[in-house]
C-alpha cells in the first residue's frame, strides 16, 4: 500500500514541477486571463452575459506568446464565421432543428473556405450560442467584440506574465534522449555477449526502433523552445542556446539510426547462415568485442547528456567524450581483426561485417558532433529596430544640446 501510496505522489509531483516549470503558472494565467477578459466585457457593456471573452481567453492563453497570437486570430476568425451564418439564418428564422443544422453545416463550410484549421469548429460553437438567444445584427456585433477583446486579453496575459522560454526542458529533454540510447546501446551489449539466435536479433531491433519515441518527444520539447523565443521579450538568451539544442539533438537522432543500423546489420547476418547455424553466426570472441564496441558507445552517449545545458559541466562532459571515442577506437580496431574475411571464401560475411563497421564508424562520428561545441548564432538588429534607435539616439543628442 506505502508503495502504491509513493507511486502516485512521484506521478503527482513530475506532473505538477515538470522539467523545470513553475507549480500552477499556467493555470493562474489562464484563471486570470478567463476573470480580466469577463470584468472588462462588463465594464464595456458588450452584452448582458459576456461569456465569449472569458472563453475565447480561456482557448487563448497557450504554452508559448507565439502560439497564443496565431490561436488568438484564428479564434476571432472563427467566430467571425459562426456570426456572419448564424446572423443570417436568424434574420429568417428562429431556433429550429433543420435551422440548427443549416447553421452547423453552414460554419463548418464557411470555416474550411477560410482555413481555419485548428480552430475550424469555433465557427459552429459561435453560431449555435448566438442562434440559441435569438442573434440579431446587435448582438452578433457583440459576440464579435468580445471575442476580439478575449483574444486581446489572452495574448496580453501570455505576454506580460512570465512568457516562458523552456530552455531547462529542451535540456534536459536531449539528456534524457542521450540516458535512453545510452541504456539501448548499454543492453544491446550485453545481450550480443548472451548465447545469440535470431529472436535475440529481433528483440535487440525493436528495442532500437523503440528508442523512436525519445527521439519524437525531444524534437517537440526543442521545437517549443524555439517557437518560444518568437516574439518573446527575453527571446535572446533563448536564441543564444538553440543552435546547441539544435546540433546536439541532430547528431543525436543521427545516432539513433546508426544504432538501429547496426542492430539491422546484426540480425541480417543470421538470415544469411543456415537455420541450424544462427547460434554461430558470430563467434563468442566476436561477440564479446562487439559487446565492448557498444559499451564503449553506450559510456560515450551517456556523457553527451549534459552537454546540451552547456556551462561548466558541458565542458568536462566533451572531455568525458573524447576519452570514451578514443576506447571507441581501440576496441573497434579490434573488431575489426576479429572479424576479417576472405571475401572469395566467404562474400555474404565480408559484405555483412563490412555494413557492421561501417555502421560503428559512422556511429563514432555522430557521438563526437553531438558533443562538439556550437558558437551562439549572431543576431543581426531588425531594420525596424535600428530605426527606432536612430530615432532615440537622435532624441537624447536633441535634449543634450537643449539642456547645454
Amino acid at each position: 500500500m506505502s508503495r502504491l501510496a509513493g507511486s502516485v505522489l512521484d506521478r503527482l509531483r513530475s506532473t505538477l514541477i515538470r522539467r523545470g516549470r513553475t507549480p500552477g503558472l499556467r493555470t493562474a494565467k489562464v484563471t486570470l486571463a478567463v476573470v480580466a477578459a469577463y470584468m472588462l466585457a462588463e465594464v464595456l457593456h458588450l452584452s448582458e452575459h459576456p461569456i465569449v471573452a472569458p472563453l475565447v481567453a480561456l482557448l487563448v492563453v497557450q504554452l508559448t506568446l507565439y502560439q497564443s497570437l496565431v490561436h488568438g486570430l484564428g479564434r476571432v476568425g472563427g467566430v467571425l464565421a459562426g456570426v456572419a451564418v448564424a446572423v443570417l439564418v436568424a434574420h429568417f428564422v428562429g431556433l429550429t432543428w433543420w435551422s440548427l443544422g443549416a447553421v452547423v453545416a453552414g460554419s463548418i463550410v464557411v470555416g474550411k473556405v477560410l482555413r481555419l484549421g485548428p480552430h475550424l469548429f469555433e465557427a459552429p460553437i459561435s453560431a449555435m450560442l448566438l442562434l440559441e438567444v435569438g442573434g440579431g445584427g446587435t448582438l452578433g456585433l457583440a459576440r464579435v467584440e468580445e471575442a476580439i477583446l478575449g483574444a486581446l486579453v489572452g495574448i496580453a496575459v501570455s505576454m506580460l506574465v512570465a512568457p516562458p522560454l523552456y530552455l531547462q526542458p529542451a535540456g534536459e529533454a536531449i539528456g534524457e534522449l542521450a540516458e535512453r540510447m545510452a541504456r539501448f546501446a548499454r543492453g544491446f551489449a550485453d545481450g550480443v555477449r548472451d548465447p545469440w539466435s535470431r529472436p535475440a536479433a529481433d528483440h535487440w531491433m525493436g528495442e532500437a526502433r523503440a528508442v523512436r519515441d525519445e527521439v519524437s518527444r525531444a524534437e517537440l520539447t526543442v521545437t517549443r523552445a524555439e517557437e518560444a523565443a518568437r516574439m518573446n521579450p527575453r527571446g535572446r538568451r533563448g536564441r543564444d542556446a538553440h543552435p546547441r539544442f539544435r546540433s546536439t539533438l541532430t547528431a543525436l537522432e543521427r545516432c539513433h539510426l546508426t544504432l538501429r543500423t547496426l542492430a539491422r546489420a546484426v540480425l541480417d547476418r543470421t538470415y544469411f547462415v543456415p537455420e541450424g547455424e544462427q547460434a554461430a553466426a558470430y563467434t563468442p570472441v566476436q561477440r564479446d568485442a562487439l559487446g565492448d564496441v557498444l559499451a564503449s558507445a553506450a559510456t560515450a552517449i551517456a556523457a553527451v547528456a549534459p552537454i546540451a545545458a552547456g556551462g561548466e559541466p558541458a565542458a568536462a562532459a566533451r572531455l568525458q567524450v573524447e576519452e570514451c571515442l578514443a576506447e571507441l577506437d581501440d576496441r573497434r580496431t579490434r573488431l575489426a581483426g576479429l572479424l576479417a574475411v576472405d571475401p572469395t571464401v566467404d562474400e555474404a560475411a565480408w559484405s555483412q561485417h563490412g555494413s557492421l563497421l561501417a555502421a560503428v564508424d559512422r556511429l563514432r562520428v555522430e557521438i563526437a558532433a553531438a558533443a562538439r561545441e556550437v558558437e551562439p548564432t549572431v543576431h543581426s538588429e531588425a531594420p525596424l529596430a535600428k530605426q527606432v534607435r536612430r530615432w532615440v539616439d537622435s532624441m537624447e543628442a536633441a535634449t543634450s544640446r537643449l539642456a547645454d
